[in-house]
C-alpha cells in the first residue's frame, strides 16, 4: 500500500496481457466527494478485496469510508476521527508542518462500515510528520520525513513496536544540502530492498534483509538537476524498472536491476525543467502520487494543477503520454491518485504554492480498462 494510514492485507493475481492503446482510455467523470480546506483530503484507496468501499484519508478529517457500490452516488458509512488515532497524523501525516509525530495505525477493515483501530504507534519526536507507510510480511516501513525510514513490527495487530531507524546520508547529491528539503516520501518494496524517494536527496535503495540494521545499498539523482530544486516524490516498480515522479521535472524511468548501480533509462519531461524558464512555481505540472496498471502498462499520476496524466510505459525507454484529465485552467490541483479495476480516484487539495487550488475532495472517474489477455 502507498501513502495511507492503515494496513490492508490483499492478494494480487497477475496475468500476461497486451498493452492498452493510448487512444482508447475514454476517461469519464462519475462523481465528486467534496470536503473542506480544514478537513483537507490527501489520498484514498479502494478496498483490495473487492468490497465496494473507498478509504479516504485527510488531515484533520481523519479516515472516512465510503460505499461506492454506485459510483455516481458514494455514501459515507464510517468516520474514524483523529481522536481515535491518538491525535496522530499517521503515515499520510501532517508533513506540511513540523509539529507532528510520525506514526501509523492499524485499522481493521474486515467489515468496513464497522472499521476500528486495533493499534496506533507514534515516534518519540514531534518534528516532521509521516510521509508514507507500506506493509510487507510482518513489518511496516514508515517514511518519517526528516527522520528517515522506520521499521516497525506489526506481527501483533494490536501492538506495534519499533525495530530500527535509518536516516540516509543527507550529503547527496549536494555536499552542502538544505536539510529541511530532504525528507522520506514515497517508497516501493521489492524483496529485501526498499526504494525510498528521499525528496531533494534523490532515490535510495535501502537493504532491509536485517531489520535491525538496514543500510543504503545504492542511490540515484539525475545529474541534469544539479543546482536546481528537485523532489523525488513517489515510485512504483515493475521488474527491472522503477518509475519515479520528480515533481515539476516529470517522470524518470530507472533501471534498478542492480540496486548498487541504478541508472536512468528515459525521462518523460514535457516541462523541460532543466532548461526552460518554468520553475517550481510556474510549471504547469507537479507530479506526485503514482499508481500502475501493470496489465496495461499504464501509469496514472496526479500532476498538481494539471490534475491527471496517464503515461504508457509499454516501452520503458520511450514513455508515451497516453491521456489526461482536467487541466491547468480549472483552479484546482491534485495531490493523490489511486486506481482499481476501471476506476480512477483523484484527491484535490486546497493550496497556494507551488500551485493554486481552491477545491478539496475526491473525484471519481472511470476509463476503458480493456486490456486483452494473451492466451
Amino acid at each position: 500500500m502507498k501513502i495511507f494510514p492503515f494496513i490492508l492485507i490483499f492478494i494480487l493475481i497477475g496475468s500476461h496481457t497486451l498493452p492498452l492503446p493510448c487512444y482508447n482510455l475514454n476517461i469519464q467523470h462519475q462523481a465528486d466527494i467534496p470536503s473542506t480546506c480544514f478537513n483537507l483530503t490527501m489520498t484514498m484507496l479502494h478496498d483490495k478485496q473487492d468490497k465496494p468501499y473507498l478509504y479516504v484519508a485527510g488531515k484533520e478529517g481523519g479516515l472516512k469510508i465510503y460505499d461506492v457500490t454506485n459510483l455516481t452516488s458514494p455514501q459515507l458509512v464510517k468516520t474514524i476521527p483523529i481522536t481515535s488515532l491518538n491525535n496522530l497524523y499517521l503515515a499520510l501525516g501532517n508533513h506540511f508542518t513540523n509539529s507532528q509525530n510520525p506514526g501509523m495505525a492499524i485499522i481493521d477493515v474486515s467489515n468496513p462500515p464497522s472499521a476500528s483501530v486495533t493499534a496506533a504507534w507514534k515516534f518519540s519526536k514531534s518534528d516532521g510528520g509521516g510521509g508514507i507507510v507500506m506493509a510487507s510480511g510482518n513489518y511496516a516501513y514508515l517514511g518519517a520525513m526528516k527522520h528517515g525510514l522506520i521499521i516497525l513490527d506489526i506481527l501483533n495487530k494490536s501492538s506495534i513496536s519499533q525495530v530500527s531507524q535509518f536516516v540516509p546520508d543527507l550529503k547527496f547529491p549536494d555536499k552542502k544540502p538544505d536539510e529541511k528539503k530532504i525528507n522520506a516520501r514515497g517508497m516501493a518494496i521489492t524483496g529485501d530492498i526498499v526504494f525510498l524517494c528521499y525528496d531533494a536527496g534523490g532515490i535510495r535503495a535501502i537493504n532491509v534483509s536485517n531489520k535491525q540494521a538496514p543500510y543504503e545499498e545504492g542511490r540515484f539523482s539525475n545529474p541534469e538537476l544539479n543546482n536546481k530544486p528537485r523532489a523525488y516524490n513517489n515510485v512504483v516498480i515493475d521488474g527491472n524498472y522503477a518509475y519515479c515522479t520528480v515533481d515539476y521535472c516529470g517522470l524518470e524511468v530507472l533501471n534498478v536491476s542492480n540496486p548498487k548501480n541504478i541508472s536512468l533509462v528515459s525521462w518523460w519531461n514535457p516541462y523541460n525543467c532543466q532548461k526552460s524558464g518554468w520553475g517550481w512555481f510556474s510549471s504547469p505540472g507537479h507530479l506526485n502520487e503514482i499508481d500502475y496498471n501493470k496489465e496495461c502498462k499504464l501509469l496514472f499520476i496526479s500532476s498538481g494543477k494539471s490534475d491527471l496524466h496517464v503515461i504508457n510505459v509499454s516501452n520503458p525507454a520511450a514513455p508515451d503520454s497516453c491521456g489526461y484529465y482536467g487541466g491547468v485552467n480549472n483552479d484546482m490541483g491534485t495531490w493523490g491518485v489511486s486506481i482499481y479495476q476501471n476506476q480512477i480516484y483523484l484527491s484535490y487539495v486546497c493550496a497556494f504554492i507551488p500551485f493554486a487550488s481552491n477545491w478539496t475532495g475526491v473525484k471519481i472517474l472511470t476509463y476503458d480498462n480493456n486490456c486483452k489477455k494473451d492466451d
